[in-house]
C-alpha cells in the first residue's frame, strides 16, 4: 500500500532516543497553537497543557511532540504565534535547557521539516518492542502528498466556513471513514514491522492492549487534552480536564484513561 511505503520512509528519517527501565516520556500531539483569534482552538485548554508541562517536569519526564504544534494552515506567521503564546514556549524552553525536549513536523508544520525530525524511534533497551513515533499524515495522501492543495482549502475555504459550523471533509480528525482508514492502514504497518507505532492526526486517542497502534488524541479536545505517558516500561493514556469539586471551586484534574500497559 501507499500508505505504509510513505510510513516507511518516515521512520528512516528521524533521530534516536533510548528507552528503559528510568525513562520517563509524556508524549503530546497536535496542539495547533494559533495567533489567538477565534479560529486558535489551543487557547481554551492552554490552562491544562500549562499544569500539564507543570507535572511533568517535575517529574522528570522528557517532553515529546508529535506535529502540528503550530498551526501554520491557517497562519502564516511563525512569529505572531510564538508572541501570542510566549509562555508556552517559556515553559518548553526548560525542557531543551535540560535536554528534554524533541519534536517533530506534522502536515500543518511542514514548513519545519528543514529544521525538524520527521520521526523518532525509541530504541528498547531491555529486549522487548521499539517504539516509533510519527505525526500520521503519512497515512493521508491528501494531507501529504497533496499538503499544499490541502493548505490552500483550510486557509482559504474551510477556515471561514468553520465559523459557520461547517466542518472540512479532508481532516482525518473530523470525517469518520478517512479516520478508519488511516487506522488501518497506521495499524498494519505497525503488524507488519511488529513495533509499537505511536502518532497523532486523527485526534482520536488509541491505546488498547495487545494491539501496537497506538495514538496520542489531541490537545485541541473541547473536554481537554489528552497525552500518552512511558513510566516504568509501561504506556498509559491519560486526559488532563477540569474538575469541579462540591464548593464549586475549579482544579485542572488527571485521569488515566488506559494503562498500565507492559511495553513487551
Amino acid at each position: 500500500m501507499a500508505c505504509e511505503s510513505r510510513i516507511e520512509r518516515s521512520l528512516s528519517n528521524g533521530i534516536e532516543l533510548p528507552l528503559g527501565k528510568c525513562s520517563r516520556y509524556a508524549i503530546f500531539s497536535d496542539c495547533h497553537r494559533g495567533c489567538g483569534n477565534m479560529s486558535d482552538n489551543f487557547l481554551r485548554n492552554q490552562h491544562l497543557y500549562f499544569a500539564a508541562l507543570e507535572q511533568y517536569f517535575r517529574e522528570g519526564f522528557y517532553y515529546l511532540e508529535l506535529g502540528d504544534g503550530e498551526e501554520l494552515w491557517e497562519n502564516r506567521s511563525m512569529k505572531r504565534i510564538m508572541e501570542m503564546h510566549n509562555e508556552v514556549y517559556r515553559k518548553l524552553d526548560y525542557f531543551k535547557k535540560r535536554k528534554r525536549f524533541c519534536k517533530i513536523y506534522g502536515n500543518h508544520d511542514m514548513e519545519l521539516r528543514k529544521e525538524l525530525p520527521e520521526s523518532i524511534c525509541l530504541r528498547n533497551r531491555e529486549g522487548g518492542r521499539d517504539i516509533y513515533l510519527i505525526h500520521g499524515h503519512q497515512a493521508d495522501f491528501f494531507n501529504s502528498v497533496c499538503w499544499r492543495i490541502s493548505r490552500f482549502l483550510v486557509r482559504y475555504l474551510w477556515k471561514p466556513l468553520e465559523q459557520f459550523g461547517v466542518n472540512d471533509p479532508t481532516s482525518a480528525a473530523r470525517n469518520y471513514r478517512k479516520v478508519h482508514k488511516y487506522e488501518r492502514c497506521m495499524a498494519q504497518t505497525a503488524d507488519g514491522r511488529d513495533v509499537y507505532l505511536i502518532a497523532g492526526h486523527s485526534h482520536r486517542p488509541h491505546l488498547v492492549e495487545g494491539e501496537l497502534y497506538v495514538n496520542v488524541g489531541s490537545c485541541v479536545h473541547p473536554w481537554g487534552i489528552t497525552v500518552i505517558e512511558i513510566e516504568n516500561m509501561k504506556m498509559s493514556l491519560v486526559k488532563w480536564y477540569v474538575g469541579t469539586r462540591a464548593d464549586q471551586s475549579l482544579y485542572v484534574e488527571r485521569e488515566v484513561l488506559s494503562g498500565e500497559i507492559p511495553i513487551r
